[in-house]
């Protein structure tokens, strides 16, 4: 980026290192799936970091399961409504419990394991985690509202690990973490002699330091096991941005970044949840992606959809860093500094017969625009711009699919005429004409044969 932009980037991280007293920080801006800046502070074994340092990355693990689990319903091999009962029996909780719940921390279960404090405690194995799930582990009705839930993330690993026949993380690898070129991302440090931070205590009234442990958590490990580096968890940043590589459809994960639930306690909500994505609005921005905190430190990824631009944060302290807050920072300020220029026009075919039905459209009496795109999609949007629009990708057999708001998931139809005309829309029930209320057209309660008058 400009020397001016780098500037202004390396003095946040600066700022946020010495605020939060990080023994060590590394950050990375990226944008259109490539990182454009880089840098890093404080030292790991007498060194700064660089961009292969791995860190542990705790949460955004979670993600990564959860695209493992987005697999298995795009295959057929599960439905999100599923009641976890059908695939993992023998649990307390599991034929009220849905997986689509689980993945939005809906499911109500507790937030923590029973037992030791799991991230720093040697984890046992399902039939032990499976145990100590006994009903008083759900502490909210299934579906009611969103609890954060770690136990989830390792049913959900047991779940994964199920149906493929495979422990998790060789699933996880396999497909995903390599397709992605994610090859530097393990279960525990310093696999292959890779560098590694080790992971503190800052002491809260003197500049001391405490070594964490770093257990395997077992069957708890699809919450926050793995490890990661800036290249590889900036590869995992453009791939929520939707730069999937073929992993999971672009489609599948911009619905893994839909809300499945928010936090609006305190009025508009800031915070929320999708399919294994935290959302969060700031600095005008919605973005998705996922923080991570394990023992010794704090991770988060970050990216803006619309942008492209996306920033990923490590620090190996155990809390003091504001490490959501500064990836944000960093996504807002290459933003506000060199925003990104919008992709070139350039003309497209169209499917044939799509020309014919474009242009004005009336819902009743409010005028529509419907637009051809390319692939035989349309856009639908009103005239003044105010109003209910969708787009629609096509079915076949003049049907077309709702993809956005108010319309998403319904169908819109067209109605031709004996001769093979196009003469009126039918969306969702409401009927669409080219004039207002053509009375030629099968308009829901007729139009009054005296027509328009004064």
């Amino acid at each position: 980026m400009l020397p001016t932009t780098e500037l202004v980037l390396n003095r946040r991280i600066a700022t946020e290192q010495v605020a939060g007293r990080a023994p060590s920080l590394a950050a990375a801006v990226v944008r259109d799936g490539e990182i454009v800046w880089w840098g890093s502070r404080g030292t790991v074994d007498g060194a700064r970091p660089h961009r292969g340092t791995q860190y542990r990355i705790g949460s955004i693990t979670k993600s990564i399961v959860a695209a493992a689990v987005l697999r298995l319903r795009d295959e057929g091999r599960l439905d999100l409504n599923d009641p976890l009962d059908k695939h993992v029996p023998g649990t307390s909780f599991g034929s009220g419990t849905t997986i689509a719940w689980l993945l939005s921390h809906t499911s109500g279960l507790t937030s923590e394991s029973p037992g030791a404090w799991w991230e720093r405690s040697q984890g046992g194995d399902w039939n032990d985690l499976s145990a100590s799930l006994t009903p008083g582990e759900t502490k909210h009705r299934p579906g009611r509202l969103f609890h954060y839930s770690n136990v989830g993330y390792g049913v959900l690993g047991e779940l994964v690990a199920r149906i493929r026949g495979a422990h998790w993380l060789d699933v996880v690898r396999e497909e995903i973490l390599e397709p992605l070129d994610m090859r530097h991302t393990t279960a525990s440090p310093g696999e292959g002699g890779l560098p590694h931070a080790t992971g503190y205590a800052v002491h809260p009234f003197a500049d001391v330091l405490l070594p964490e442990p770093a257990h395997d958590a077992g069957a708890m490990a699809p919450a926050g096991q793995l490890w990661s580096t800036l290249d590889d968890l900036c590869s995992w940043t453009a791939f929520v941005g939707g730069r999937t590589r073929d992993v999971l459809s672009p489609e599948t994960v911009a619905e893994m970044r839909e809300a499945a639930t928010v936090d609006d306690s305190a009025g508009a909500w800031t915070a929320g949840y999708g399919l294994g994505f935290q959302l969060m609005q700031a600095r005008g921005k919605r973005l998705a992606g996922h923080t991570g905190s394990m023992p010794g430190f704090l991770a988060c990824s970050l990216i803006d959809p619309a942008t492209q631009t996306g920033a990923v944060t490590y620090a190996n302290t155990t809390s003091g860093v504001a490490i959501a807050g500064l990836a944000a920072d960093l996504i807002a300020m290459a933003d506000d500094h060199e925003p990104p220029l919008p992709a070139e026009w350039a003309p497209s075919p169209v499917e044939p017969g799509m020309l014919e039905l474009t242009g004005l459209w009336h819902w009743g009496p409010k005028p529509y625009h419907l637009h051809a795109m390319a692939d035989g999609w349309f856009n639908l949007v009103p005239a003044d711009g105010s109003g209910r629009a969708s787009r629609f990708r096509p079915l076949g057999d003049d049907r077309w699919l709702g993809l956005d708001g108010y319309y998403a998931g319904e169908t819109l139809t067209l109605g031709r005429v004996s001769d093979g005309t196009p003469a009126y829309l039918n969306l969702a029930t409401f009927v669409f004409t080219r004039t207002p209320y053509d009375p030629a057209a099968p308009v829901p309660g007729g139009v009054d044969p005296e027509g328009w008058r004064a």
